[in-house]
């Protein structure tokens, strides 16, 4: 695929890239280790060590984009949206995750994210070596960029986590002769992860160049504008916090995570985003900008744009783009049976049943609604629909789906008025009226449907669903899914048969 060798080129040498590709842990991770370049010329100087920095970024943003990765976990796994041709997102649907297609089988392999386990392992062993060989290289910029890779690193891990559950913890980096290694408990990989990004959290400044006390003058001598939502920052840790904490079900530590972010947010210079920005061609998702919490982003400036990778590669189609049928859509009753209350800033019908807006779904009256909420196409608003080249960011938190966190938390630990509250400022910013219980049903429930309406396609339903069913215990089948483990995917035969102290998943047997 073209994007795959196209990882944040305005920043990344390609030399550092085939180093960072090729150290992996081949016998039990599958990752090729065959080194092109002697690692003795790296670790000179600071060049490298951006190099390095971003590479690791790249790296994630590969393992989230590939096979549109992101997504199919996030959205498509759900069952919200119906696939009308693809048999292998038909078998995602489905659950029937051991079907042989290329998609399935590439999704159930580790690998992506343990190149970028190991990337970052090579990094905080290297590190010190660009210290001791560069005198431009000082202790602040050093501090902050082993805060970054700490957290990503944690990240990475608590991606692999919600995946597959068990997964081998691995703080070290090796070099293709690495002993096959059993998975660990995901309770010790979560509070190892917590405690990464806690650590990280401390040293990271709430924004780059900018006279932060964290991070002094310009980092790597460049303005604001070239970090302006790219890099890791203080409230991207406390936001992956919060959601780690949810998975867990550790609610008060919601509480206290989201709140930091509510806060410090201006700090960041973050706010609430309108509807008209979220949904427009060169708004929100296009680009990089402070609001994205957390963020990889596809820069046309920067030649950065790809035709595969991004949301809109399986939601578009004619008349948005010059594609017959989308990949997946979501049909006119499930639409209506989620935008349900008049005045819906993102969706919702007039008095003859026809769209006011067309925010969230264009062609809502044909045969395919197209989920056009992200399309950033190209350049965004002036860019050419028959040519189907999308820029649009990977942007995996933002406010608002912090806000409705929060809300989560508090509701479940019986602090009902101030849960209200941030489930208010979200129902306000998109035109709805007040929670009223009567209408909108119980606070929690109210909590995960506002979650739907806000953040569909942003690859959150499927890991919200499973909170919802641990929460209410309401859905029997659903129930019995997490209690068998079947909500995590079955690892890679390939793995398996490379490691004989890996073991499948039970539910995958």
């Amino acid at each position: 695929m073209i994007w795959r060798n196209r990882i944040y080129r305005n920043v990344l040498t390609p030399l550092f890239l085939t180093i960072l590709l090729a150290s992996g842990c081949k016998k039990m991770l599958d990752v090729d280790s065959t080194r092109v370049v002697n690692e003795e010329n790296m670790w000179r100087n600071m060049e490298d060590s951006r190099a390095a920095l971003i590479g690791v970024y790249g790296l994630v943003r590969a393992a989230l984009a590939d096979y549109n990765a992101y997504w199919i976990y996030g959205d498509v796994r759900a069952g919200d949206f119906v696939a009308p041709t693809r048999q292998d997102l038909k078998a995602i649907i489905a659950n029937q995750l051991t079907a042989s297609y290329p998609a399935i089988e590439a999704m159930s392999n580790w690998r992506r994210w343990y190149a970028v386990v190991n990337a970052a392992n090579v990094f905080l062993e290297r590190i010190h070596e660009v210290k001791e060989n560069d005198e431009r290289y000082s202790d602040n910029n050093m501090t902050v960029d082993i805060a970054q890779i700490r957290f990503l690193r944690a990240f990475a891990y608590f991606y692999m986590v919600r995946v597959w559950g068990d997964v081998p913890l691995i703080i070290s980096s090796h070099d293709g002769d690495f002993q096959n290694k059993a998975r660990d408990n995901q309770d010790k990989v979560l509070t190892w992860a917590e405690q990464e990004m806690l650590a990280a959290a401390a040293d990271l400044p709430y924004l780059y160049s900018l006279s932060d006390e964290q991070q002094l003058g310009d980092y790597y001598n460049e303005s604001a504008g070239r970090w302006s939502g790219a890099l890791a920052r203080k409230l991207t840790a406390y936001a992956l916090l919060a959601h780690l904490a949810a998975w867990q079900g550790n609610y008060p530590d919601v509480a206290t995570y989201t709140k930091f972010i509510m806060d410090n947010y201006s700090k960041g210079r973050m706010g609430y985003t309108s509807t008209g920005d979220l949904t427009n061609a060169n708004g929100f998702f296009f680009g990089k900008r402070d609001n994205h919490l957390f963020g990889f982003n596809f820069d046309w400036g920067h030649v950065d744009a790809s035709f595969t990778g991004h949301l809109e590669e399986l939601t578009l189609a004619a008349p948005v783009v010059n594609k017959s049928v989308p990949d997946i859509y979501l049909t006119k009753d499930s639409i209506l049976s989620v935008f349900n209350e008049i005045g819906d800033e993102r969706f919702s019908l007039d008095t003859l049943g026809n769209p006011l807006t067309e925010n969230y779904f264009t062609n809502f009256n044909g045969k395919y609604p197209i989920f056009s909420k992200v399309k950033c196409i190209m350049g965004g608003s002036t860019a050419d629909p028959s040519f189907r080249i999308f820029s649009s960011a990977i942007v995996l938190t933002r406010l608002e789906d912090i806000t409705l966190l929060r809300a989560e938390a508090l509701a479940v630990l019986g602090e009902r008025n101030e849960a209200v509250e941030q489930l208010n400022v979200i129902r306000e910013l998109r035109g709805l009226d007040l929670y009223n219980e009567t209408v909108n049903g119980s606070l929690i429930d109210a909590i995960f449907k506002e979650r739907k309406r806000e953040l569909i396609g942003e690859g959150h339903r499927w890991y919200d669903l499973i909170r919802y069913n641990r929460i209410r215990n309401n859905d029997p089948a659903f129930t019995k899914l997490i209690n068998e483990g079947g909500i995590y995917w079955p690892i890679n035969r390939s793995l398996l048969s490379q490691n004989d102290q890996l073991e499948q998943n039970a539910y995958w047997k």
